[in-house]
């Protein structure tokens, strides 16, 4: 996993939107920031990354992020990693931020993985999924004859408030509903749901866990053929603001004048 997109959410419509991009190219972290931050009110730069236009180029990864990573040392890290389906000593702190979103109590940032044809030519997500502590209790306690590799369906719910996209996920006979995918990725499945045969976008339970929070309890993963032209996460609001030709470069190190950015 080599690019994520910062988002940030409106605490009214509780909408989220791409505001900057996070890449590792050649061992290098780039951050720089996206045509979405221009459509948040009074959006802030992220500490002394303060040029909308400017490029940060660091060889560890921005403190904004590296403060998201769980610390290796904690004794919970090995039932973490469980929760993620990661192996234990695994340690691509890319893959663990597209994987839990670096979500914090303390801000409206999570971090969005732009998906990638796998080897086999498929879209393919693993993610956790959402509302489900807004779900009825019958529902909830449903999680429990859940069982790993089995077959969930895609909804639309058009008439959810604020988001027209939502596709919330149930499973078979006898039906249960068990969350919603994540926002950002409904607008690509609705476009690849016009673009393939629906019932080629299979979407499995990937893991279960009774024992984390409620936002690590259901993992799940999408699959489905990569159709010819097909691009993701090509709404204007992920386009960087400024063309490479145009933007200015800063390096961000331990005798940078910019090292502490972020």
């Amino acid at each position: 996993m080599n690019t994520l997109f910062v988002a940030m959410q409106d605490q009214d419509t509780r909408r989220w939107t791409p505001v900057a991009r996070l890449t590792r190219e050649d061992g290098q972290y780039r951050f720089l920031y996206t045509q979405g931050s221009k459509r948040v009110p009074e959006f802030e730069t992220f500490g002394r990354m303060s040029k909308l236009g400017a490029e940060y180029v660091s060889d560890a990864l921005f403190p904004l992020f590296a403060n998201r990573v769980l610390v290796k040392v904690r004794p919970e890290y090995p039932r973490y990693l469980r929760w993620l389906g990661m192996a234990q000593g695994h340690s691509d702190a890319m893959e663990e931020l597209g994987r839990t979103g670096g979500l914090r109590a303390t801000d409206g940032l999570e971090l969005i993985p732009c998906p990638e044809p796998t080897e086999d030519g498929r879209y393919e997500i693993r993610f956790f999924a959402r509302g489900m502590r807004h779900l009825p209790a019958e529902y909830q306690a449903s999680f429990d004859v859940l069982e790993v590799g089995q077959r969930l369906y895609l909804m639309h719910d058009l008439q959810k408030d604020f988001d027209a996209m939502a596709l919330m996920m149930r499973t078979g006979d006898p039906v249960r509903i068990v969350g919603y995918l994540p926002r950002y990725y409904s607008g690509d499945v609705v476009r690849l749901l016009r673009r393939v045969d629906p019932r080629e976008i299979e979407v499995f339970v990937d893991g279960i866990n009774p024992d984390a929070p409620m936002q690590y309890r259901l993992r799940c993963r999408l699959t489905t053929p990569w159709p010819e032209g097909f691009a993701a996460c090509e709404a204007p609001e992920f386009r960087p603001i400024v063309e490479s030709a145009e933007r200015a470069v800063f390096r961000v190190g331990a005798h940078s004048p910019d090292a502490r950015a972020a």
